[in-house]
């Protein structure tokens, strides 16, 4: 690789205060916190802001960056942005950082822009990969499951990509259990390298508890859960009412003004002093009862500002939970948050 003067210098003692996992039985190993640039990372957010904010993620030992097709407003912006990021600053560097693309949701207009067929897969890789000026990603994700397309064509299109050299490795997001072991079982048989499942996972969604972890464990496959922090509601962002500024206030992040309850604040307020005696916030405690799990490998986090990044990872210091604190963290949240 040709290597490049830039501007941007990363710290020499960036690989060690960060935890790097195995992704289930497989040789790829990831940061327990990865970085999601789901939001504030499109054309209509703050580039130096979204800069520096990779720039400190490096730097503090994140390597895996998580993106897709439509991420950023408008669609595809954030995939545009990190690539410029990438060649601007991380070029020298690109074989220390584990990129990561889905496809899945509506990205363009017509009966091929979305779900999961051959033809949408394959073309939106081909997509991602001029936008994010690359030749090849490390995973590709079926970023949800297409329950009318047949599941062997969307495995035969993620191990098509691994073929073609456009992706190192493959995943799925968004699939549900029962689905999942079919994916695992056809993906051994092609002997595509299928390591990763990202779920929706947290104190106040803990659904992949049921059954998904399980089958993910039998599998070998790693899980890097998304939404650790319940998009903020699992920090003390919401306990004094719904900021102005907020995305929730706007209408325009994943939860709604409705899903802030007085209950679950109470909840957060509970949480706060068990945080305190483990001297965590609230959101470096979610962090890392999600990470308690063998199966979770990384949590993905989003952010907005730098100060969030430092704060995540700094849920590392603490990952250990006695059994009095997981039960009493039970009784406040119930059984499923």
């Amino acid at each position: 690789m040709e290597r490049r003067t830039l501007s941007y210098i990363p710290k020499e003692n960036r690989y060690e205060q960060m935890r790097y996992n195995y992704l289930g039985k497989n040789g790829l190993k990831v940061p327990a916190i990865s970085l999601g640039l789901y939001r504030n990372f499109g054309d209509t957010d703050d580039f130096a802001a979204a800069k520096k904010m990779i720039t400190t993620a490096f730097d503090l030992g994140i390597t895996h960056f998580d993106l897709a097709n439509n991420y950023g407003e408008p669609s595809g912006s954030a995939e545009i942005n990190f690539g410029r990021i990438l060649n601007e600053e991380l070029s020298n560097y690109r074989d220390e950082l584990l990129i990561a693309t889905k496809a899945g949701y509506d990205m363009w207009p017509g009966p091929y822009g979305e779900w999961g067929s051959r033809k949408y897969m394959l073309s939106s890789l081909d997509q991602s990969l001029k936008r994010l000026k690359l030749d090849y990603v490390d995973i590709y994700y079926s970023h949800r499951y297409d329950p009318q397309t047949p599941l062997e064509e969307t495995v035969g299109a993620l191990d098509t990509a691994v073929r073609q050299g456009k992706a190192l490795y493959v995943g799925v997001s968004n699939y549900p259990a029962d689905v999942t072991r079919k994916v695992i079982k056809l993906f051994k048989e092609l002997k595509t390298p299928f390591v990763s499942h990202q779920p929706n996972y947290s104190m106040f969604l803990r659904d992949a508890e049921n059954e998904l972890f399980n089958v993910l464990d039998e599998g070998g496959i790693g899980a890097i859960v998304f939404q650790p922090l319940y998009q903020g509601l699992l920090s003390t962002k919401y306990v004094q009412g719904i900021p102005n500024d907020s995305r929730v206030a706007k209408g325009v992040d994943s939860i709604s003004a409705e899903q802030v309850t007085k209950e679950r604040i109470e909840k957060v307020q509970k949480l706060k002093a068990i945080a305190a005696e483990r001297n965590q916030s609230v959101a470096q405690m979610a962090i890392a009862w999600t990470l308690r799990h063998q199966v979770v490998a990384s949590a993905l986090i989003g952010a907005s500002k730098t100060e969030q990044v430092i704060e995540n990872v700094g849920a590392l210091d603490n990952l250990s939970f006695t059994f009095e604190e997981l039960q009493a963290i039970d009784n406040i949240l119930g059984t499923f948050g």
